[in-house]
């Protein structure tokens, strides 16, 4: 019961944070309403600002959202580098005595202290740490929990779930006074990138102007254009061309990142001191073998994987480059006969950004029977089809609607997830799966959390008319750094994504877990050994048994 009290209060304060963000942007000054007209985006267009029932304010005692988007403050302005928060100086030491040898199965505590520059001992927390404990001769890896005391103190915990040798790693992505920076870009700028729209009347003009998700981020100097999803409400805006209508929109495509920081910010964000090793402050521990079976690592549990599993913490464990499910009995999937099986019979609609185009990419290189149809699209956007005939398989990926950085593309092709989910028939072969962040980390969070509930609403209701329907939510990869897309971002946008499907019979894959338990180097875009057991995993969840 307290779990299920906690997931209304997660949903009700994302609604309400959605509610705060229609009542505190002022949209009605100089925005022209167009009627529908013959082009592919008059769909969009719309007369009025009125939010959709979905997105009605809740009681105010419903809407505590701040344990969700919690982060310490950073006390001060932090203008003095040398004491913010240092990857050299920073050290970690075991919580207690060592051991010749650890338990399978136990855990490791590690004290992790924060110091500035001048190596002096942090008084407060918010730095953004990641820990991890690696078995580089077993190739295996597991995250480990980061718990800040708030007061420049850290404490570590990692599961021992291999036998062997397993040493703590330890990184700094962002000192806390770089967070401060995030905070503060994110609170005060309405966006860190603009868009590209295009519009072309019928006689042949053409004219470019600036789009967002805020007309106040278009640059407009008058008028502005809005265009409105019917399905999800969603909102875009462009500057008004100078001649053409607002609904003579036919193409988008990203635009500028726009400089929205200081040369002291910048220092704070450098590479040198982001996303950087602490130097070795623990000993490789020896995990031994359960004594009674000589287990070699701890087994996944035997529950079959499937929707509206609880998640724990952490998700699995790499193990001979393998991912270990520790909810769930993942199955393994290592022949092109095996995944053919899995997927025979099923239409799997992916829908959301790149890293979710990689499931896509990887299944159509790795069984050539899987055969590309050219729908002669823009490829970073999509639609993008493949099939296989004789298994009755077919596999659809296409990216989210705006915002949407991309090469230049027709509006016709960006659909919104809710417009598509609305599409959906559903039923027992049809497989639904949602990654989206990675677009959404240039905006403060309320507007992804706009989006995700429109999202929930489809998904709800695609469910309730075919429950048999398997969605699958996964969760966005940790590897940005910048100001436009750092993990601070990306772990705020995780928590959202958890909060807006909580309680609804959906299976997670937390990317976040698995793009950042080895030791690889970070990219957005994992490797195939990542993208592999990622996949495996969905498999799991279609083919259970």
């Amino acid at each position: 019961m307290e779990q299920f009290k906690s997931y209304k209060i997660l949903i009700a304060g994302l609604l309400f944070l959605v509610c705060v963000f229609y009542f505190k942007m002022s949209w009605t000054d100089n925005i022209i309403y167009r009627a529908p007209g013959p082009w592919p985006v008059s769909k969009y267009v719309s007369n009025s600002v009125e939010s959709p029932s979905l997105l009605d304010c809740l009681p105010q005692e419903l809407s505590n959202l701040t344990h969700l988007l919690y982060w310490p403050l950073t006390p001060g302005d932090g203008g003095d580098f040398l004491a913010s928060t240092s990857p050299m100086t920073s050290t970690y030491h075991l919580r207690g005595p060592a051991q010749d040898t650890y338990a399978l199965g136990g855990y490791l505590e590690v004290v992790l202290v924060a110091r500035d520059h001048q190596g002096r001992p942090k008084t407060h927390g918010g730095d953004l740490f990641q820990a991890r404990l690696l078995g580089p001769e077993l190739r295996a890896g597991v995250p480990g929990d980061v718990q800040d005391l708030e007061n420049g103190t850290y404490l570590l915990s990692f599961p021992l779930l291999w036998a062997g040798r397993a040493q703590v790693q330890v990184r700094l992505i962002h000192s806390s006074e770089a967070v401060g920076v995030l905070r503060r870009i994110w609170k005060e700028k309405r966006a860190t990138v603009n868009f590209k729209g295009y519009f072309q009347g019928s006689s042949g003009v053409k004219e470019t102007v600036i789009c967002n998700v805020d007309p106040h981020s278009t640059g407009a100097k008058g008028h502005t254009c809005q265009y409105r999803d019917v399905v999800s409400g969603e909102l875009w805006f462009c500057a008004q061309p100078p001649t053409l209508p607002c609904n003579s929109l036919v193409a988008h495509s990203g635009g500028s990142f726009l400089k929205v920081t200081t040369p002291r910010d910048d220092a704070l964000l450098a590479g040198k001191v982001t996303d950087k090793l602490l130097p070795q402050g623990v000993a490789p521990i020896l995990i031994r073998p359960a004594t009674t079976e000589n287990i070699s690592r701890v087994q996944s549990p035997q529950t079959k994987c499937r929707p509206g599993l609880l998640a724990p913490k952490p998700s699995g464990f790499y193990h001979q480059d393998v991912w270990h499910s520790l909810s769930c009995s993942g199955q393994s999937f290592p022949t092109v006969d095996s995944i053919l099986g899995c997927l025979a019979g099923h239409i799997v609609h992916m829908m959301g950004d790149s890293t979710l185009r990689q499931w896509w990419e990887y299944l159509r290189d790795t069984v050539p029977s899987l055969k590309p149809v050219d729908l002669h699209s823009t490829y970073q956007v999509g639609p993008l089809m493949a099939v296989e005939t004789t298994r009755g398989i077919v596999l659809h990926w296409r990216a989210h609607s705006w915002p949407l950085r991309s090469r230049r593309t027709p509006v016709a092709s960006l659909h919104s997830v809710a417009k598509e989910l609305e599409g959906l028939a559903g039923g027992p072969h049809t497989v639904v799966v949602l990654g989206l962040g990675a677009h959404f980390t240039t905006f403060p969070p309320s507007i992804f959390a706009r989006r995700l509930a429109g999202i929930r609403a489809a998904v709800m209701a695609l469910l309730e008319r075919e429950p048999s329907t398997l969605v699958v939510i996964k969760l966005a990869n940790t590897g940005y750094k910048s100001v436009y897309g750092s993990d601070w971002f990306t772990l705020h946008m995780n928590r959202l994504l958890r909060a807006a499907f909580a309680g609804l019979r959906v299976a997670f894959v937390d990317a976040w877990e698995m793009t950042s338990s080895l030791a690889l180097p970070d990219n957005i875009h994992p490797r195939k050994l990542i993208v592999s057991n990622e996949v495996n995993l969905l498999l799991s969840f279609i083919c259970p048994t």
